[in-house]
């Protein structure tokens, strides 16, 4: 029996380094047995990844790696999030599912027909969403192991005007949103981050995106395990939607490489 290769990467760094950049929304593919399950025509498909795809993350996730003293770990999601959202819960815990965008989207970001209803969200999950979750446990019990704890950083970016699927788009859109948990992200860490993105512009807190990305194994259990998530409004360092980066993009790998370097100092 032959395995296709894992959809994710996770990219090694220091032994010392707690820290894990999590990039889990910056891939366009759509492997070619996955596409027959998607109703849009190419042209369709193609503009729903420009909308859906956060876009560059991935690039400012390395540079900040190459940048930063102690060189985080990465853990990169080498699928498109139209093939599995590896950060929804899969089951009713999951309040996207009520827009058909659990951890298998049965809707686009215009609330159109992704997939068919009555699609069974099952082989996707056994193939791309299960895998995937026990790498990145693996990922988080390796820092805690080598280091005692571990700082989980998620990479995201949003676009500046809200999309229809947005549960909570009516609110404030700052160039840099902050995501937090009341128990994963420490006051030390906020504060850190606050202090390596003011250079970008303002930062917001939990709007329009709110939350952090902690395996389930860890989430609510483990206080060693920090975590925040980085939303960069992507105006200030691309071209929407899906376009080319621009200088913001260095802009805002120094501050990533900034807050790394404030977590493991």
């Amino acid at each position: 029996m032959t395995h296709a290769p894992a959809s994710f990467a996770l990219v090694a760094g220091a032994a010392a380094s707690p820290v894990i950049l999590h990039v889990p929304h910056s891939s366009r593919t759509v492997p070619a047995d996955v596409r027959p399950g998607i109703v849009l025509s190419d042209t369709e498909l193609e503009r729903e990844l420009d909308h859906m795809t956060d876009s560059h993350t991935a690039e400012i996730a390395e540079r900040a790696a190459e940048l930063a003293g102690l060189t985080p770990w990465r853990f990169v999601n080498r699928a498109s999030r139209l093939v599995v959202d590896p950060e929804r819960f899969p089951d009713e815990r999951e309040e996207m599912t009520a827009v058909g965008m659990g951890a298998v989207y049965t809707r686009t970001s215009h609330r159109e027909v992704l997939r068919p209803d009555g699609t069974d969200p099952e082989p996707l999950l056994e193939r791309y969403f299960r895998p995937y979750a026990r790498a990145m446990t693996e990922a988080v019990a390796d820092r805690l192991a080598a280091t005692g704890r571990a700082v989980i950083i998620d990479v995201h970016s949003y676009p500046t005007e809200p999309l229809p699927y947005e549960l909570h788009g009516e609110g404030p859109r700052p160039p840099v949103c902050l995501g937090t948990d009341a128990f994963h992200t420490p006051p030390g860490l906020l504060a850190a981050a606050r202090a390596a993105f003011a250079p970008c512009g303002e930062t917001g807190l939990d709007s329009p995106f709110g939350g952090t990305y902690v395996p389930l194994d860890f989430y609510g259990q483990r206080a060693e395990v920090g975590a925040l998530m980085v939303e960069i409004r992507r105006d200030t360092y691309m071209t929407e939607p899906g376009g080319p980066a621009g200088p913001g993009l260095s802009r805002l790998a120094e501050s990533l490489a900034a807050l790394v370097d404030s977590v493991t100092a």
